[in-house]
């Protein structure tokens, strides 16, 4: 294959990391994926299974396969969902222009002659989905650097960078007030417990990437994002290696900016300090006092008592 440049936007759930993935949308140098890209596949399985689905997890897949097969492994529900039974997709409405045989054909391919490796299949992936995608607002060039987002896929780092030594995993790490209040928008949310638990094992887990794959894994608070977007994406640009472009400094989606919710790309619904605040006072004292209890060591690590409507929680 020719060169392929890969970033992945990992984070918990209600991170912001649909919204740094929708900043990124529109910069002339990245293609970046219209839904999240789950990579995961249903016949993998490890000890962090049961925190995270594997439709999130960075795949492993079965000796022998073919093409279509491979292409059917990748679980890829909401691209998979738009295309086959678009009246059930939150992203029904979406001008996404792409014929799903066009991409299959595209993918066999890209993967061209065999072994399948991993790293074939994930590249084929991507680069099929924009050769396929027949209404994308600029031209693909082999240059570019190829976007996606998977929540919390970057307690896989490990495994990725040993199929791409160059790319780069932006994981978003969130205050666990703000973020467990988005939680609860879901129609069927974690209890807190859980939260709390996956929140810790999530940013620590990639924590511990972050310092043994430095120029791979940087973890990058939203409330940084949120307070000086400017500042924030000049940083992402500097990691990922491009030049900073405007069009970073506000979300989009096929290079059109989204002026109001960001929904249904995510269930952080504005990418604003002014809303990260206020949402914290919808919580219960009981739901805040739980928080502290499970996060404290971990959020003073990242700064989160050093933040004046934070650090009262954690002083």
């Amino acid at each position: 294959m020719s060169k392929f440049n890969f970033v992945m936007v990992s984070a918990g759930f209600e991170h912001g990391g649909n919204v740094t993935h929708r900043h990124l949308d529109g910069h002339p140098d990245l293609l970046v994926y219209p839904f999240e890209s789950q990579l995961g596949n249903r016949d993998f399985n490890d000890f962090l299974a049961s925190v995270e689905r594997v439709q999130y997890r960075y795949p492993e897949f079965p000796e022998g396969l073919e093409a279509d097969e491979l292409y059917e492994q990748i679980i890829d529900e909401e691209m998979k969902t738009f295309l086959r039974k678009r009246n059930g997709s939150k992203f029904k409405d979406a001008d996404l222009v792409l014929d799903e045989n066009n991409r299959k054909k595209a993918f066999a391919e890209y993967l061209g002659e065999k072994p399948y490796t991993r790293k074939k299949v994930i590249e084929a992936f991507f680069k099929s989905t924009f050769a396929a995608w027949e209404n994308y607002y600029t031209e693909v060039k082999e240059d570019m650097v190829y976007v996606g987002y998977s929540p919390a896929i970057g307690i896989d780092a490990a495994r990725m960078v040993k199929d791409f030594p160059d790319m780069k995993i932006i994981h978003i790490v969130r205050n666990p007030f703000s973020a467990y209040r988005d939680t609860k928008r879901r129609p069927f949310p974690q209890p807190l417990s859980k939260y709390l638990i996956t929140w810790n094992i999530y940013h620590s887990t990639v924590e511990m990437y972050a310092k043994m794959y430095p120029k791979n894994v940087r973890i990058f608070r939203y409330e940084d994002l949120v307070a000086d977007k400017s500042k924030f994406m000049k940083e992402v640009s500097e990691f990922v290696g491009v030049k900073f472009n405007e069009s970073m400094l506000y979300p989009s989606w096929n290079g059109k900016e989204i002026k109001d919710m960001i929904a249904p790309w995510g269930t952080v619904l504005k990418s604003d300090e002014n809303y990260n605040k206020q949402i914290i006072d919808e919580l219960s004292d009981a739901e805040k006092q739980q928080i502290v209890y499970g996060t404290t060591a971990l959020a003073r690590h990242f700064g989160y008592d050093k933040i004046d409507y934070l650090k009262d929680f954690y002083a």
